[in-house]
C-alpha cells in the first residue's frame, strides 16, 4: 500500500464522495483506511466504567483504499510512485506533478 498515516486524500467513491481529510489509521490486511471525518457511522457504547457514559457514539468507519486518491500540495489528485533520488534514497513522489512527498 503506499498511502501512509497522515497523507491527505479525497474520497472518490460512496456516501461521503468529494469529501477530504487526512488518514488516522491503515488496515495493511484489509486494505482500508480511516480517513478523519469522513464515512461517519454510529455505534451503541457500552458503560465500561461508573463514570463512563454508554450511549450512541459517532465514529468513522474504514474505507478501502480503492475508493480513495492521494492529494498533492495544491489539491490535486495523483497516483504515488517510488524513485530514487541523487543520495539513493528511495522516496515516494506525485506521478502527476513529479513533486517528493
Amino acid at each position: 500500500m503506499k498511502l501512509k498515516k497522515n497523507d491527505t486524500v479525497l474520497i472518490i467513491a460512496g456516501k461521503d464522495k468529494g469529501k477530504s481529510g487526512k488518514i488516522v489509521k491503515i488496515d495493511h490486511e484489509k486494505q482500508r483506511v480511516i480517513v478523519q471525518g469522513a464515512n461517519m457511522v454510529k455505534k451503541t457504547m457500552r458503560k465500561k466504567s461508573a463514570q463512563d457514559k454508554g450511549g450512541i457514539v459517532e465514529l468513522e468507519a474504514p474505507i478501502h483504499v480503492s475508493n480513495v486518491a492521494y492529494m498533492t500540495g495544491k489539491g490535486q489528485t495523483s497516483k504515488i510512485g517510488y524513485k530514487f533520488d541523487e543520495s539513493g534514497k528511495k522516496v515516494r513522489y506525485a506521478k502527476k506533478t513529479g513533486e517528493v512527498i
